[in-house]
């Protein structure tokens, strides 16, 4: 196969998104939007972050944050919808899941939420939901308006 037919690579980063690139990824995953000023503030505040690229494009992504030391959160897994059905976000979490393992101090609690039928995703990974002696809970103090 020569240059020109060859499928470009995938390529792992250990870095956070661009702001641009985290929303418009977000958004191309339908899932919630955030604030641009949010997404500022929070993503080089990261504990980890993964994105995988293609051709310098990033089709996946995932993060950790918390404070380091007894909690963690996985966050922001996505993956292009033209790119799904491919183990990208079995990848993501393998590097999320590694990233802990070396990190993490012993007994730190590690949450996520899952949305829709990502638990399936996340079973994998042996996380396993918490319900009822423990309850996911949220709060907008300044929800987005409609």
């Amino acid at each position: 196969m020569d240059e020109e037919t060859r499928e470009p690579q995938e390529t792992l980063v250990y870095a956070p998104p661009s702001v641009e690139t985290y929303m418009a990824l977000r958004a191309a995953a339908g899932m919630h939007s955030r604030s641009a000023a949010g997404a500022a503030r929070g993503l080089p505040n990261s504990l980890f972050a993964v994105q995988i690229q293609r051709a310098g494009e990033t089709i996946a992504m995932g993060r950790v944050v918390g404070d380091g030391g007894c909690f963690y959160q996985v966050v922001d897994i996505a993956v292009h919808p033209v790119h799904q059905g491919r183990g990208l976000g079995k990848r993501i979490m393998g590097e999320i899941r590694a990233f802990i393992l070396r990190e993490a101090p012993e007994n730190a609690f590690v949450s996520l939420l899952a949305d829709g039928e990502a638990h399936r995703l996340y079973a994998q990974f042996d996380f396993v939901p918490t319900a009822p002696h423990a309850i996911g809970m949220a709060w907008y103090p300044k929800p987005a308006p409609t």
